[in-house]
């Protein structure tokens, strides 16, 4: 295909590597329309002229320099840039880069073995608002808690430097370097490793579809980053299988092994997937998920995609076709959540009812749509899971775009009732899905998330102007007296507004521990923590209400699940299968919402003479006991 290079053309290290810590470093840069390259220094420095090949790259090999050095390239003897590859930016993406020697960094966790995508619980999280100090430092001080919590993955939201004060991260203009507003690269190393010690794996959300509008200057070194050939919902696509792509496609797929290698991550997640355009063979993300595993060597690694259409295709093997992913986000299981427990069904919650069914087939295949017509959006939507393992699926009824969509920043349990929460929590915490939480969800925290990032004027303007139109395809945002109440993603208050309050953990108690309860439960019983690997099976008892259960090896040892999002439920007759219990075994309550720690009033016997008795807005958890003969 047009722009191919040989493998072995492009096996050397992009930007500053340092070769010897006393002082020799290596520069290597892409830049093919330009006739001269030259590594220029902070302070006044001479600069040092790069040598160019055929393809495009030049190169140097520089005595007397060290880690912490600032440099920037100098194009044909006019301006000087930041490096596309820069491993930090000590004063922001537009300012020198820096030298850094990731050596330099003792590491720990030399018996880490990393993990695999079963029996994790992710928790995703935004380092600025994490904790008040908003740094790798102040995050790693709550990895104890996230620990004791349950949490067995953390998701760190994007961290390639951007612009501004605050920022979620996705408008990224520097992939290498993390941002210097959490602090320097070695700190992310020391969160990293600490999280090691404690048993906690962590991945990083990488933006790889696009890059920022303020502080993106890889067109500067290069008109080939982008193409004509497929758009974006931010505009030009990122340069994959166009002509000179393969210089792009390799700063991607290193970028990805950068992270695995440099930083000890245990995996990606891949921010919005459809949007990373390949129409070659293999495509990039195949070429990423590779290049991650053989950074890893042999420690396992974990690696996730967002993906709007849901394609399946992501997370089937690549030895079948796929790309070698490990999970995907489902959003369907997360619309009929919503639709649920608020009865909201505007904007993209059109296709969705939140019935007794939808859960059934969520615990059984996954996603709801997969090739079935999707209103919404006027086409069929989504593909097969047949085949796929069920932890594939990562279930959650809160991440940063969906509190941040509601206008408001409002959590899911400020816009549903607490019985309603609790269930639905239950629910999402038993699946055979993986479950993610969003940071502070485990405490119903009261801080709100909204969408915010720090932008000059010109571009604040421009950004809010596309937040209010985004938030109009809901019918209420588009009401003048909503849209005065949306709060200006470029004023600091809307940032700290969604810092959260840790001390919440105490004060809301017992929504507390039936997170940690239902985590260890998850956690170590025998049938809930295999993630149906034995079975699972479903059925409806009403519009709201279904039963879930878990078979268990031999089936004499089954769990059953009963959730009902409706009023008390008289199931009476009783004709479904599944509501019996093993020969010579009744069931028998092993966690309920409703029980006093949790703030709720007690669980009656569901299974009783007058038949089932099911509590409305509640979720049962039932095992079955030895029969008193």
């Amino acid at each position: 295909m047009p722009g191919r290079l040989d493998a072995q053309q492009t096996q050397a290290g992009l930007g500053a590597v340092v070769v010897d810590p006393a002082g020799i470093t290596r520069f290597r840069v892409w830049a093919p329309e330009h006739k001269t390259v030259s590594v220029v220094f902070d302070g006044g420095r001479r600069p040092v002229a790069m040598q160019g090949d055929k393809n495009g790259f030049f190169s140097v090999t520089a005595g007397d320099v060290t880690a912490g050095t600032l440099y920037k390239y100098q194009l044909d003897g006019g301006e000087a840039y930041p490096d596309p590859a820069s491993r930090f930016q000590s004063h922001g993406p537009h300012s020198f880069s820096e030298v850094i020697d990731p050596a330099a960094f003792r590491w720990t966790d030399r018996n880490w073995r990393g993990l695999q995508l079963p029996g994790q619980v992710i928790y995703e999280l935004h380092l600025g608002t994490f904790t008040e100090g908003g740094t790798w430092n102040s995050a790693a001080e709550k990895l104890s808690y996230l620990r004791d919590t349950g949490i067995t993955l953390v998701e760190i939201m994007p961290v390639a430097d951007f612009p501004g004060r605050f920022g979620w991260g996705y408008d990224g203009v520097q992939p290498y370097a993390p941002a210097n507003l959490y602090g320097r690269p070695d700190d992310m190393r020391s969160f990293v490793d600490r999280a090691h010690s404690l048993g906690i794996g962590v991945i990083l959300d990488v933006v790889y579809n696009h890059l920022g509008p303020d502080g993106n200057y890889f067109s500067k070194f290069s008109p080939y980053y982008f193409n004509d050939k497929h758009t974006t919902d931010w505009g030009k696509a990122i340069n994959f299988d166009g002509p000179h792509c393969e210089p792009v496609r390799e700063f991607y797929r290193e970028n990805a092994a950068y992270w695995i290698r440099e930083f000890h991550l245990d995996g990606l997640r891949l921010d919005a997937t459809q949007d990373i355009h390949d129409d070659s063979t293999p495509h990039i993300l195949a070429e990423i998920a590779r290049a991650a595993h053989a950074a890893a060597g042999d420690r396992s690694i974990v690696l996730i995609g967002e993906n709007e259409p849901q394609q399946t295709i992501l997370i089937r093997p690549i030895s079948e076709g796929g790309y070698g992913l490990d999970g995907l986000w489902n959003d369907d299981y997360h619309h009929s959540a919503h639709v649920a427990v608020t009865g909201k069904t505007d904007a993209y919650y059109t296709d969705y009812r939140g019935s007794a069914q939808e859960f059934v087939s969520a615990a059984k295949y996954g996603y709801l749509y997969q090739g079935q017509y999707y209103s919404w959006q006027k086409k069929r939507r989504g593909t097969s899971t047949l085949g796929l393992p069920r932890w594939s699926m990562i279930n959650f009824i809160e991440n940063h775009d969906q509190i941040a969509n509601s206008a408001r920043g409002q959590r899911l349990h400020e816009i549903t009732s607490p019985g309603m929460f609790k269930a639905i929590t239950a629910l999402t915490l038993l699946l055979p899905g993986t479950p993610m939480l969003f940071q502070g969800q485990e405490f119903a925290a009261s801080s709100k998330f909204l969408f915010f990032a720090d932008h000059k004027p010109e571009l604040a303007k421009k950004v809010a102007e596309g937040r209010i139109e985004f938030l109009e395809q809901w019918r209420s945002y588009s009401m003048p007296d909503i849209q005065k109440c949306l709060d200006d993603p470029a004023a600091f208050e809307t940032f700290a507004k969604s810092r959260l309050n840790h001390s919440e953990v105490e004060t809301h108690a017992p929504i507390y521990a039936l997170h940690r309860d239902l985590l260890r439960l998850r956690r170590d019983d025998p049938v809930i923590s295999r993630q149906g690997a034995d079975g699972i099976d479903g059925a409806v008892l009403s519009q709201d209400c279904f039963a879930l259960r878990f078979f268990s090896r031999g089936f004499t040892d089954d769990r059953l699940l009963l959730v009902n999002f409706g009023v008390e439920l008289h199931y009476d007759p009783s004709p479904e299968p599944l509501l019996a219990p093993p020969m010579d075994r009744e069931w028998q309550k092993l966690w309920s919402t409703d029980d006093a720690q949790y703030g709720g009033c007690g669980t009656p016997a569901l299974d009783t003479e007058e038949n089932w008795r099911i509590p409305g807005q509640a979720a049962v958890l039932l095992y079955p006991a030895m029969r008193p003969r």
